[in-house]
């Protein structure tokens, strides 16, 4: 698949980020988002210097009027979304993951 609208969320660290590159290299137009708008400037300019078309959108995943900003602006720019990366992740309470139900019923 060339020539693809991507929407990635949590796209600022990690597997995510690792995706932008991979796609913005393949030729991909890439919408990025994060909660971080200075690490998320900073990866667009990296995409586009791959001659990448890529924006960033401000967007925080736990918040539903986000989440809606994000794609609504994906669809302005590009006029699509051909694929989404959802893989943002939220941070818990810290515990091994052995203990996570333990933790979430202490809530």
């Amino acid at each position: 698949m060339k020539n693809k609208t991507v929407l990635i969320s949590g796209a600022l660290t990690g597997i995510e980020r690792a995706a932008a590159v991979n796609f913005a290299q393949q030729g991909d137009q890439v919408v990025l988002s994060g909660r971080r708008d200075k690490e998320g400037e900073k990866l667009v300019e990296e995409l586009r210097a791959l001659g990448a078309e890529a924006e960033f959108v401000r967007t925080d995943v736990r918040a539903e009027e986000d989440f809606r900003n994000l794609v609504d602006q994906t669809v302005k720019h590009f006029g699509r979304s051909d694929i989404a990366v959802n893989n943002a992740g939220t941070e818990g309470r810290r515990g091994l993951v052995s203990q996570q139900g333990d933790l979430l019923l202490s809530r």
